[in-house]
């Protein structure tokens, strides 16, 4: 990191921080504060949700994971334009004919307020876990590669984003995500740019596509029906449909971006827009990792992308044997390096095709080994190393001036998301909590200061969530894991609300309860993929309900 990168970083942070303070200072009313003044335009309300849901987490792990896998992850987001569509056609009339400030308020309309009330909870609990995961997931990864300290990372993070988020509430979320989106696509598309430039002389982007495709990174689409395929086009068009439901149907986070929206048109042409273009967005971040892929098809990398791991490894008894593994990787990327060259200028060779394929194999099996050692060395070790993999190229390829506006990126998706997170985790605990259980009649000021004191305290709880967080397999598929725990269940509510009309508040309350310890139990147990959870958890609250109101019904009649 040199100076310049410092001041391009600290004054991109400070900027949107200083920025969004000052444009939305003076919230006076619940409206103003929760709603945004329900003014925004559709491209405002399409920004900040896409803002929302593409955190640190997507910029660090999605081309991670695509260096690791490929493109089939893309697959994962096939649903959300079918989710787009009916919660513009379902959800968004019901919300505005009510004019509610969360989407829980709903629930005690159609239900009652136990129903309303444990809807909440549950949001609170998954989204409270997720704000925390939002600040650690880049704090994690800075400090293993830069050196900065886990703990003050979290803290500065956090309080950046609380600092405008108490300020101004939905506005200032609103306001500061547009700069934030500038700052992440203009770096992105300037990391894609350089990487391609990267390139040895010969190669160009077709044939890098030519080359990924030979190591089986370029496989969008599988259309099996195998439940150990964790992304599929079926566990994304229908598990997907029911996450996107979910999430942008029914998670206040979202749900307080486009309730800010200045009419029904406005907040239905921001979720289409964002339905649009959610997964060319994805596609091109994945593509972004896959091109990273082949940048290391020429380039030296390190046997293991975690410096931190590495180190460990390194000054444990087991240093000789990773030295052999380190030696052998660096055969192999030698023989890759020469295969690749030689396929680049001769496309049409299957026996080049096998060959990389087979050198691909090798080196993969030298990396486990190596990430066996590590564990040896130190059992609490984190050996997967796919959220590192972009950040060691930027840190160590990118030009000066750059590497600060990417690090820039990743602590703006951060802000952009947690702030986010905050401000619905406030509004909810304010309105569906809070105002809904105390008897007493406050004034507008009071119930903005209560929100600007919860999401103080909710800062201060994701700051502590993530000082106590640990590294799981891939961070972005921990935040849809614990997503999709909750999500079915909520989403199964809202529909038998929607619906189901038959079917009264004690059954649902009930039936929730026992499927969320289902749902808990299904996925500590690995039942199926976590994608699917969200289907299972829908379905069977659903189906419990109707079961518990129709012997409800019969009890009725025999008793009678």
């Amino acid at each position: 990191m040199t100076q310049i990168d410092w001041i391009i970083l600290i004054g991109t942070l400070l900027f949107i921080v200083s920025y969004g303070a000052y444009k939305t200072k003076g919230s006076k009313n619940v409206t103003d504060y929760i709603k945004g003044g329900s003014e925004a335009k559709w491209w405002t309300i399409g920004l900040s949700v896409m803002a929302t849901q593409a955190s640190a987490i997507t910029f660090l792990s999605t081309p991670g994971q695509a260096f690791h896998s490929g493109m089939g992850f893309v697959q994962f987001y096939f649903g959300l334009p079918i989710a787009m569509v009916v919660i513009c056609l379902v959800f968004i009339p019901i919300y505005h004919r009510l004019k509610v400030f969360t989407a829980y308020e709903y629930l005690e309309s159609r239900f009652d307020l136990k129903t309303r009330s444990l809807a909440a909870i549950l949001f609170l609990i998954q989204r409270g876990l997720a704000a925390g995961i939002t600040i650690f997931a880049p704090a994690i990864i800075l400090s293993a590669v830069l050196g900065w300290n886990l703990t003050m990372l979290n803290i500065i993070i956090g309080v950046l984003v609380i600092i405008y988020t108490v300020s101004g509430g939905t506005k200032a979320v609103s306001v500061t995500q547009k700069q934030q989106m500038a700052v992440i696509f203009g770096g992105m598309f300037v990391a894609f740019y350089l990487i391609v430039s990267y390139l040895p002389a010969d190669i160009s982007f077709s044939k890098a596509l030519k080359i990924a495709g030979a190591s089986g990174k370029m496989e969008v689409l599988d259309f099996s029906f195998n439940l150990d395929n964790r992304y599929t086009f079926w566990s994304g068009i229908i598990g997907g449909t029911f996450l996107a439901l979910s999430y942008f149907g029914t998670d206040q986070s979202q749900v307080q971006r486009y309730l800010s929206g200045k009419s029904i048109k406005e907040m239905q042409l921001g979720l289409i827009f964002n339905g649009l273009l959610k997964v060319p967005m994805q596609f091109f971040i994945l593509l972004v990792g896959v091109m990273v892929f082949v940048f290391y098809q020429f380039n030296a990398s390190p046997l293991n992308f975690n410096p931190t791991a590495t180190e460990i490894v390194k000054n444990s008894e087991y240093s000789k044997e990773y030295e052999v593994l380190e030696n052998k990787h660096k055969d192999l990327e030698i023989l890759k390096s020469e295969a690749n060259l030689k396929y680049g200028n001769n496309l049409d060779d299957p026996i080049l095709v096998k060959e990389i394929q087979h050198l691909n194999l090798l080196e993969k099996e030298n990396r486990e080994t190596a990430k066996e050692l590590i564990k040896k060395a130190d059992a609490d070790a984190e050996t997967n190393d796919k959220d590192y993999v972009f950040i060691h190229f930027i840190l160590n390829n990118l030009p000066r001036g750059l590497i600060g506006l990417l690090l820039a990126v990743i602590l703006s998706a951060a802000m952009s998301s947690t702030a986010s997170e905050l401000n619905a985790l406030a509004s909810t605990t304010a309105m569906d909590l809070y105002k809904r259980n105390v008897k007493v009649e406050r004034t507008d000021a009071h119930y903005v200061s209560m929100s600007k004191w919860f999401t103080l305290a909710w800062g201060l709880i994701a700051i502590l969530v993530a000082c106590f967080a640990n590294l799981f397999d891939n961070l972005i598929q921990l935040v849809n894991i614990i997503g999709s725990i909750f999500y079915g269940n909520v989403l199964g509510i809202f529909l038998l609300a929607f619906f189901i009309k038959y079917v009264k508040s004690n059954a649902v309350f009930i039936a929730a309860l026992i499927t969320q310890a289902i749902v808990i139990l299904g996925w500590w147990q690995d039942w199926m993929p976590y994608l699917w959870l969200n289907l299972f958890g829908c379905a069977v609250v659903m189906f419990i309900a109707i079961l518990i109101q129709g012997l409800t019904k019969n009890n009725n009649k025999l008793n009678s």
